[in-house]
C-alpha cells in the first residue's frame, strides 16, 4: 500500500455524509509551502488535498473546523479532469486511515498558528489523536 502523510489546516468545516449506509466525513487539508524563486523572490505555493474519513466515530468531526490544523493519513487517490476553460486540472485525494488533531485555530497575522505542535517532525506529537477519544 502506499499511504501519504498530511499535516495543515482545514481549509472549511468538514461535512459528514452517509453513503450506502456508512458514514463518511469529507474535509480539505491546505498545506502552504514558501520558498524563493530562482531570482530570490519569496514565493508560496498552497496545495489543497481533499479527504475521505469513512468511520462510525462521527463525533470527532465536531473538531473539524475550519483553521484547525491536523495530521492524516491514508491511502492517496488522484484524479484528472477537465476544468471549465478547457484547461486540464487534478484532484489529490486521501482516503484517510488515521486522524491527529494537532489544535489551533485560525491563522494569526503572520500566518502561523499559535499553540499548535510547534515542531512536528515524521511521527508528530498530537494534542488529540482519534483513537483515544471516547466516541
Amino acid at each position: 500500500m502506499i499511504k501519504l502523510q498530511i499535516v495543515g489546516n482545514l481549509g472549511k468545516d468538514c461535512i459528514v455524509n452517509e453513503v450506502n449506509g456508512r458514514k463518511v466525513i469529507n474535509f480539505s487539508v491546505a498545506h502552504t509551502e514558501r520558498y524563493k524563486d530562482s531570482q530570490g523572490i519569496q514565493k508560496e505555493r498552497t496545495t489543497w488535498v481533499e479527504c475521505a474519513y469513512w468511520t462510525d466515530k462521527t463525533a470527532v468531526s465536531q473538531y473539524l473546523t475550519k483553521g484547525k490544523m491536523v495530521y492524516a493519513e491514508g491511502a492517496p487517490e488522484a484524479d484528472a479532469y477537465t476544468k471549465k476553460d478547457g484547461q486540464p486540472g487534478a484532484t489529490l485525494r486521501i482516503r484517510v486511515q488515521s486522524i491527529q488533531l494537532l489544535g489551533g485555530g485560525s491563522p494569526d497575522s503572520n500566518g502561523s498558528n499559535q499553540g499548535n505542535v510547534a515542531n512536528i517532525g515524521a511521527t508528530p506529537a498530537p494534542a488529540m489523536a482519534t483513537d483515544d477519544m471516547p466516541f
